[in-house]
């Protein structure tokens, strides 16, 4: 299982990946397939990774806060308004440790444990877009789930769960008992922010959610409104957070995640108990993992 970050668009001139930028381009056979770094024709140090053509991670060198991609953006929301200091994160899901660095650069001592299955992509990135040595960012290559279920209780401040095989998210890490041992590594102050991607009528998404639901006492979806509302395949953000976690600050979610290049909305309460209604979670057993993305999803405006 390949752990890796999807996302439908980005800003600028990346969407058309002309020959321009991929003159300088570099491939090489990874484990779940070809890998290509392709310099971003906008900034001379950032690179845009992709696997087998899909675009999984954007990375500046020159600024490892910079976050491109709208649904890191709205991730990085999500670490910014947790309390102030250094974090324990996990990350699971690599792909150009996009996050790991993020986090590494506003917070500064924090540790970040990045779980990716792919050897050879990491050895990729490792070689060509290295990190800062004072950045504390550990890789394990292993299985994302049995990763989860193998680290101890209450051993992160956050979990991100950003892992996708094909372009789809994995049936395991989509049920409720991967959400309990979310929980559980997490412990009762601790957060956990999922990326999942899906397209009308959102019934995966929707089962997602209610799985979070079962496993944490406060969350939180943020998307772009087309998505929510089923016009267009998309990502939308999962936060789940402890009963002793310091509450995200709603208003304060909403105002970033609304001043994005591509707005997105925040669904709480009332809101998030209409958009589950009715909907189960899935279980160890009968998960089939999120919808496929259309093929020009990628290429979309």
């Amino acid at each position: 299982m390949h752990n890796t970050e999807i996302l439908p668009r980005i800003p600028g001139t990346m969407r058309g990946m002309g020959r321009r930028a991929l003159r300088g381009s570099l491939s090489r056979a990874v484990d779940s397939g070809v890998a290509t770094l392709v310099p971003d024709p906008d900034l001379p140090d950032a690179w845009v990774l992709l696997v087998d053509g899909t675009q999984q991670s954007h990375v500046d060198l020159a600024d490892p806060a910079r976050l491109v991609f709208e649904y890191m953006r709205r991730i990085g929301h999500v670490i910014d308004l947790l309390p102030p200091g250094a974090l324990r994160v996990v990350h699971l899901g690599g792909g150009a440790m996009s996050l790991a660095r993020y986090t590494s650069a506003t917070r500064p001592r924090s540790s970040n444990l990045v779980v990716e299955s792919d050897a050879a992509l990491v050895a990729l990135v490792r070689e060509h877009l290295p990190w800062p040595s004072a950045f504390r960012i550990r890789v394990r290559v292993a299985d994302a789930r049995t990763s989860l279920e193998s680290l101890h209780d209450a051993s992160a401040d956050l979990v991100v769960l950003d892992v996708f095989a094909s372009a789809r998210t994995p049936g395991p890490l989509t049920t409720g008992e991967a959400f309990a041992h979310a929980a559980r590594v997490v412990g009762p102050a601790g957060t956990v922010v999922a990326n999942i991607a899906d397209r009308a009528p959102l019934s995966y998404a929707r089962r997602h959610v209610a799985g979070v639901r079962t496993a944490f006492a406060q969350v939180v979806v943020a998307a772009e409104p087309g998505v929510l509302r089923g016009r267009r395949f998309g990502n939308l953000i999962v936060v789940g957070q402890g009963p002793a976690a310091v509450p995200l600050d709603l208003a304060a979610l909403t105002r970033r995640c609304a001043g994005d290049p591509w707005p997105a909305r925040v669904l709480a309460g009332a809101q998030l108990d209409g958009f589950v209604a009715g909907h189960r979670p899935f279980a160890d057993g009968d998960a089939p993992g999120s919808p496929a993305p259309p093929t020009s999803v990628f290429g979309d405006a």
